[in-house]
């Protein structure tokens, strides 16, 4: 029984030994350095204990890039899981050519990041996009629109950008999980006398909700920490305006070198995701368990 029971332990070393090496160290590491002023430039290295921290709560742009993230991600989100469960929806019908249609949904997320927010940067661009050409040919727009330039239409226009992009992830999960629902229960309340649209509300959705609760976190931990397609498109700008918290982090530690500081903010990113997460994560088992109830 002792050599079983060591064994076991045994057995997960190896799955064990990656995720120690490459999270646990160096978040520990990230946090060892939020306690500390680390200026390389200048030869500074000391113990400050929570001044990174008390300093942080007084940061009027760490506001703002949070309040900007936590906006980034709610809408993205929303929207990305909106439409890829109409998306998935669809695609669980039997059609001519279903295999290629999903193929062709999930070109968008096969292409890197960076090259989407390229391909999204020229559609934007105010002289030659497209967006513009065809907004005034449709005598939509009366002159031309700086949508990178603009505070209001940045931040938007990236999220745009990030839900043509990772729309088809939600999708792909979302569409598992419409496989894995009981076609007979559905028959079922179909011949019970449930419409459509009961049908959706009572019993596909809650049987769904697994999955959407699995999409929504998913996507909500990448939109948290989301930086190349918002700054290929703006850098952060106009004047911060989409400044998310991976990109105040990243000026602060590679522009300005203070690698104290910005552990902290890397943290307090981190302490946000895991918040969000825990939150996403209550709310769906909340949901599930009042749709068992149902």
């Amino acid at each position: 029984m002792r050599r079983s029971g060591l064994s076991r332990y045994l057995f997960v070393v190896p799955a064990a030994f990656p995720i120690v090496a490459l999270a646990l160290v160096p978040l520990a590491a990230v946090i060892w350095l939020s306690f500390r002023r680390v200026l390389p430039v200048f030869g500074v290295d000391r113990w400050i204990g929570l001044a990174n921290y008390v300093h942080l709560a007084a940061d009027t742009r760490f506001v703002e890039s949070l309040l900007t993230t936590l906006y980034f991600a709610a809408l993205a989100v929303t929207l990305e899981v909106g439409l890829g469960l109409a998306i998935a929806l669809l695609l669980h019908r039997s059609f001519r050519g279903r295999a290629l249609v999903r193929a062709s949904v999930l070109v968008p997320w096969a292409l890197p990041t960076v090259v989407a927010a390229r391909i999204w940067e020229w559609i934007y661009n105010p002289d030659f996009g497209v967006l513009n050409y065809i907004l005034l040919n449709w005598s939509i727009l009366s002159e031309k629109v700086p949508w990178l330039g603009n505070p209001f239409w940045a931040i938007h226009a990236a999220v745009l950008a990030d839900v043509w992009k990772t729309t088809p992830f939600a999708a792909l999960i979302l569409l598992a999980g419409l496989a894995q629902i009981p076609d007979d229960i559905v028959k079922a309340a179909r011949v019970d006398g449930a419409g459509p649209a009961r049908t959706f509300a009572e019993i596909v959705l809650p049987l769904l909700a697994p999955a959407i609760v699995v999409a929504a976190l998913f996507r909500f931990l990448d939109s948290i920490r989301v930086f190349d397609v918002i700054y290929v498109l703006t850098g952060g700008g106009p004047a911060n305006t989409t400044e998310t918290l991976a990109i105040y982090v990243y000026k602060i530690l590679f522009q300005t070198l203070r690698f104290g500081y910005g552990s902290a903010v890397a943290v307090a990113m981190f302490v946000t995701a895991a918040l969000a997460s825990l939150a996403i994560l209550t709310i769906g088992g909340r949901w599930r368990l009042t749709g068992s109830a149902s």
